[in-house]
C-alpha cells in the first residue's frame, strides 16, 4: 500500500482554498488545480485542509473534500468530469422539455394553489442532482475530517427568507459557529442539495429548500468570501476566481448597451466583485496590524491572512462566444429570445457553455495561468519547505481510501 502523505495537513497548516462561483467557467479552476498538483507527490493528500466554495466552486471543492486523502486523485476525477460536460447533464436542453417547461411557467398563474407553489425559472437543471449523486460521495467528508485529511469543507448559499449568506459546514468539533452582518455559519453533514442551492443561479435556475428554507447561488448575498475561510482557521487562502480581462476593439465604436450586455454586466458583478474588494480589504487590514505590537496584536484577537488570487488571463467571454454553435439548439433559441447571439457582447453564453471542447480550454488556460505563477504558488504554500515523503509498500500497490 501506498500511504497518502498528511504531514502538509497538521495542525500547523491552515491553508484555505477559495473557489468562486461562475457556472461552466469553473472549469478554469480545474486547470489551476492540475498546475498545482504538478508540485507534490503523486500521493500526497490534499494541501488545503481548509475547502470553501459557491456555486460551481462549491462543486469543485465538495468533490476535492471527498478524495483529501490523494490530491492527484481528487484533481484527476474533476478534471475527466470537466472534459467530458455536456449541457445535458447540467439542465434540460433538448426543445421539447425546454418549450414545456417555460409553457407550464407562463401559464402557472391559471393552474391550482399547489401547482403556483411550485419553483418558477427559466431552465430545469434536474440532472444537475443525478450528475452530483454519480461522482460526488459525500460518505467520504467524515472520514477525511476524522483521518486529518481535512479540517472543514463550507458551501455557501444565499437565504431567500433572511438576505443573509449562509455557509453550510462539514469540519473538525472544534469549530465554533459565527453570526455576522449579513453572514452566518450553519454546522451540518453535507450532501446533494446544499451544491444544489450554492448553484441556483437566481430566475435561470429554480430556488432549493434545505433545513426548511428557500436558497439561490451562494454569490448573491456573499459580501465578504474571506470571511468563511477565516471562521474556519485559514491564515492563508488561495483563491482562484473566475473575473476575466475583456478584450477591446480598437476604435470600437461606442454604443447603447443593450439589455443581454446589461444582465452580463450584473452577472460578472455578482461572481467578482465582493472577493477582488474583500483580498483588497484584508491587504490593508495585514498593513495596520503589522503596525501593532505582538501582544496587543493577542490581546486583541487579531492575526495576519495571507491572500493569493488567480483569475484567467484570458478573454473568457470571446472564447465562449467561439464556442456559441456548441450550444444546444433549443438553448440558443431562448437565448435569442433575450437578445444573446454569436456575437452579442453579453456575458451569459460563457456561464451557461457547459460543452466539452469549451471546458477543455477553459482547463488548458488554468493549467497555463497555475504554471506561469509556480514560483509564487510555491511560495505562497510553502511547497518547498516540505518533508521528505516516505512511500511505502506492501502487497498491492493501491492508494488508500
Amino acid at each position: 500500500m501506498i500511504l497518502s502523505d498528511k504531514s502538509n495537513n497538521s495542525e500547523s497548516n491552515k491553508t484555505a482554498l477559495l473557489l468562486s462561483g461562475g457556472g461552466a467557467r469553473g472549469a478554469y479552476q480545474i486547470g489551476v488545480l492540475k498546475a498545482i498538483a504538478t508540485f507534490y507527490p503523486r500521493n500526497h493528500g490534499i494541501p488545503f485542509p481548509i475547502l470553501c466554495g459557491t456555486s460551481a466552486g462549491a462543486l469543485n471543492s465538495t468533490a476535492l473534500g471527498c478524495y483529501a486523502s490523494s490530491f492527484h486523485l481528487g484533481v484527476k476525477k474533476l478534471d475527466w468530469i470537466w472534459r467530458n460536460m455536456r449541457t445535458e447533464q447540467i439542465y434540460c436542453s433538448n426543445f421539447g422539455h425546454v418549450t414545456r417547461f417555460m409553457f407550464n411557467n407562463v401559464t402557472k398563474w391559471m393552474r391550482s394553489d399547489l401547482y403556483r407553489n411550485r419553483p418558477t425559472s427559466l431552465l430545469d437543471n434536474a440532472p444537475l442532482r443525478e450528475l452530483l449523486k454519480q461522482v460526488v460521495p459525500f460518505e467520504r467528508l467524515e472520514r477525511n475530517i476524522s483521518n486529518g485529511y481535512l479540517h472543514a469543507l463550507s458551501v455557501t448559499a444565499s437565504s431567500y427568507q433572511t438576505g443573509n449568506s449562509v455557509s453550510f459546514y462539514q469540519g473538525h468539533p472544534n469549530i465554533e459557529d459565527w453570526h455576522r452582518s449579513k453572514r452566518e455559519s450553519a454546522r451540518g453533514t453535507l450532501n446533494f442539495e446544499h451544491l444544489m442551492a450554492s448553484s441556483a443561479l437566481p430566475l435561470v435556475f429554480p430556488a432549493v429548500e434545505v433545513r426548511q428554507a428557500f436558497y439561490g447561488d451562494g454569490s448573491v448575498h456573499q459580501l465578504s468570501p474571506l470571511s468563511t475561510p477565516i471562521h474556519l482557521g485559514a491564515d492563508k487562502i488561495l483563491c482562484i476566481g473566475l473575473d476575466s480581462p475583456h478584450d477591446q476593439m480598437k476604435h470600437q465604436q461606442i454604443k447603447h448597451p443593450s439589455a443581454s450586455s446589461i444582465a452580463g454586466h450584473l452577472l460578472d458583478s455578482v461572481f467578482s466583485d465582493t472577493l477582488d474588494s474583500d483580498i483588497e480589504r484584508a491587504q490593508r487590514i495585514n498593513n495596520t496590524i503589522d503596525k501593532i505590537d505582538t501582544t496587543t496584536q493577542k490581546k486583541l484577537g487579531l492575526r495576519r491572512v495571507e491572500t493569493m488570487l488567480i483569475n484567467p488571463s484570458i478573454d473568457i467571454n470571446r472564447l465562449a462566444h467561439n464556442h456559441f454553435d456548441d450550444i444546444p439548439w433549443a438553448i440558443r433559441l431562448l437565448l435569442a429570445s433575450i437578445g444573446i447571439s454569436k456575437n452579442s457582447e453579453s456575458s451569459i453564453t460563457s456561464y451557461l457553455l457547459f460543452e466539452q471542447a469549451y471546458c477543455r480550454e477553459l482547463i488548458e488556460a488554468g493549467y497555463k495561468d497555475g504554471m506561469a505563477q509556480k514560483s509564487q504558488l510555491i511560495d505562497f504554500l510553502g511547497i518547498d519547505k516540505l518533508p521528505p515523503v516516505k512511500q511505502h509498500f506492501h502487497g498491492t500497490r493501491r492508494l488508500s481510501a
